[in-house]
Order: C-alpha cells, then sequence, then structure tokens
C-alpha cells in the first residue's frame, strides 16, 4: 500500500520538475516574437558618410524621409565625413548590430576604396549586412558650351591628335576612374588633373584649364541649363529622363561602356535578418512612390531596390570591377 502512495507522488513530482524546466523557454518564444514585431523601439541612427547637402546627404534624407513618414519610423542622420567615405562606414562596420545603425555606401566606399586604399580600416564585403540597393545615377561627360566638340567622336578624334586634359573631383573618384576607363576603351591618354572637390574642377573647365570632365549629374545640370556647358554623353545603359537627348557612350560606339554611382544600404555584419527584412520592405516601399521617383529623376538618379540577397551579389561584382578599373589606372591614396 505504502509503495502504490509514492509512485503516484514521484510521478508528479518529476512532472512537476519538467513543468517548471520548460517554462522559461515558452515564455522566452513570445517575448522574442514581440520584439521582433515591435522594432524599431528607437530611433534609427543613419550614417551619411559624407558632408551635409552632398549627393548622397540629399539623397539619404529624401529616401528616409519618406520611410520615416510611411512607416511611422524616426530615422536620425548623422553625417560622418572623410578619407572618400571611409570613416563613416567604418563607423557603422563597428557598430552594436542590434538594427538601429545603417549606413549609405555607394560605389566609392565599397566597391572602389578597397582597392584604391592600401588598408582600409573594414571589409566591403565581409563587414556589413546588405539591406536595399537604393539609387543610381550616370556620370556625364561635359566639356564648355564653345568648345569644339559637338560630340564623342569630335572629342576622341581631338584626343589623338593633341593633349587634351581632363578634370575630376579627385583622384578614384567615380569620375576619375570612369573617365580612365573610358579613355582605354578608346584608344588615347589625356592629362589627368584632379581636384579637391568637384566645384573647383567645374570652375577650371568653364574657366578654359581643362578640357572634359566626367561629373554627376546634380554638378552638370545647373550649368548645362544655363547653357555654359555641353554634355556629350552619359555612363549609364539608357538615357536619362534629366537629359532626354544625350545620347550614351554604348551608343556612340561603346557597346556595353557603363559606369555609376550607385548608393546602398548597409548595416552591420549579423544585423538580425527579421530587422533586415523590415527595413527592405519599406526601402522598397518608399522607392516605388510617385514623388520619390520625380525627385530621384530630378537629380539624375533612378530608384532602383531589391533584395538584400542580390544587393549582396552587386556588391561582390563591383568590388571585383571597379577594383580592377583602379589597377589599370595606377590610381593610389596613401
Amino acid at each position: 500500500m505504502t509503495c502504490l502512495t509514492r509512485q503516484p507522488l514521484r510521478r508528479k513530482f518529476v512532472q512537476t520538475l519538467l513543468a517548471v524546466a520548460i517554462a522559461p523557454t515558452l515564455l522566452a518564444a513570445p517575448a522574442i516574437a514581440i520584439a521582433a514585431d515591435a522594432y524599431p523601439a528607437q530611433p534609427i541612427r543613419l550614417v551619411v558618410p559624407f558632408p551635409p547637402a552632398g549627393g548622397t546627404d540629399v539623397l539619404s534624407r529624401l529616401v528616409f524621409n519618406k520611410v520615416g513618414a510611411s512607416a511611422h519610423w524616426t530615422v536620425v542622420v548623422e553625417n560622418r565625413a572623410g578619407a572618400g567615405g571611409n570613416i563613416g562606414l567604418d563607423l557603422v562596420a563597428k557598430a552594436k548590430n542590434d538594427g538601429y545603425t545603417m549606413g549609405m555606401g555607394q560605389t566609392a566606399n565599397l566597391a572602389i576604396n578597397p582597392t584604391l586604399y592600401p588598408k582600409m580600416p573594414y571589409d566591403a564585403v565581409k563587414d556589413f549586412t546588405p539591406v536595399a540597393l537604393v539609387a543610381a545615377q550616370p556620370v556625364v561627360l561635359i566639356v564648355r558650351q564653345d568648345a569644339p566638340y559637338k560630340s564623342l567622336a569630335d572629342l576622341v578624334a581631338a584626343a589623338k591628335t593633341k593633349q587634351l586634359s581632363m578634370a575630376s573631383a579627385g583622384t578614384g573618384t567615380v569620375g576619375h576612374l570612369t573617365g580612365e576607363m573610358f579613355q582605354r576603351r578608346a584608344g588615347f591618354k589625356a592629362l589627368h588633373v584632379p581636384y579637391k572637390g568637384a566645384s573647383p574642377a567645374l570652375t577650371d573647365l568653364m574657366g578654359g584649364q581643362t578640357d572634359f570632365y566626367f561629373a554627376t549629374p546634380p554638378i552638370a545640370m545647373p550649368m548645362i541649363k544655363a547653357g555654359k556647358l555641353r554634355a556629350l554623353a552619359v555612363t549609364s545603359v539608357k538615357r536619362v529622363a534629366l537629359l532626354p537627348n544625350v545620347p550614351t557612350v554604348a551608343e556612340q560606339g561603346y557597346a556595353g561602356f557603363q559606369a555609376e554611382d550607385w548608393k546602398a544600404l548597409v548595416a552591420p555584419a549579423g544585423t538580425p535578418a527579421d530587422v533586415v527584412a523590415k527595413l527592405n520592405t519599406e526601402v522598397n516601399k518608399a522607392l516605388k512612390d510617385k514623388e520619390t521617383i520625380a525627385r530621384l529623376h530630378d537629380e539624375g538618379s533612378e530608384p532602383r531596390g531589391g533584395t538584400p540577397a542580390e544587393l549582396a551579389a552587386f556588391i561582390k561584382s563591383e568590388n571585383t570591377r571597379w577594383g580592377t578599373i583602379v589597377k589599370d589606372s595606377g590610381a593610389r591614396v596613401e
């Protein structure tokens, strides 16, 4: 009788122990789900690795103002300029991967700088979680309005008979390397004149100190509209809405030629997949907004979007492509 009584008691004791052991797991699961659903529970920091009012800064604020308004999120832009965008992106690479620090990378700091600089503070492929490709804009080949070059063919013909000079916003910039790539393709060599920024490069082009300049649309358009500069070509695959009458480089006898200054949202490596998915969804939504599209077109950019996996593959391929261009050009920043 005593033995029969003890067995039910022992069984009940074991069941109680199991219940206690399992309880924390059962309680933890809903807590994790609630935390993920509640993201973001605090402001998101968006690091823009270039100065305020520059192209990357303006685009970042445009897109994330739309994201903030649509998703009711607070996104705080933090400008951390320097070293061709490396300083700001390094801050992102070393930030906590909790989904509250993002960075706006671009062609320079994710594809060009890893080969251009002898020592990098981060690995452009391994140290970031790709979120979404945001936008891209071509480079515009410009000359003075009174220059004798009416077409790309005119410029190339002249460059093969005499020494021309090419302005750039600095060694290793997208414009500089696009120019080097085109020269190699067209079979001539111009004198490279690097400046400390786009404005002085544009000023000297207009003053006749240099012959041509591969510039981004926001830099070139005011003077093109004012009739002081002439656009000979754009480096995108298709013509851009901002310059519908300007043919692409590819259209003018250089099939497959393409060079773009793109922007991409990245997060620290290891950022949770559910957070990345939420961010990707909201960015893609913003890029489909009619007002956003119109404003991007106004500055010569095309909205992109896509999945994190597509961006990861894109960054790898661009890293390889621009790395080859840097090596071929001999460009180096110590």
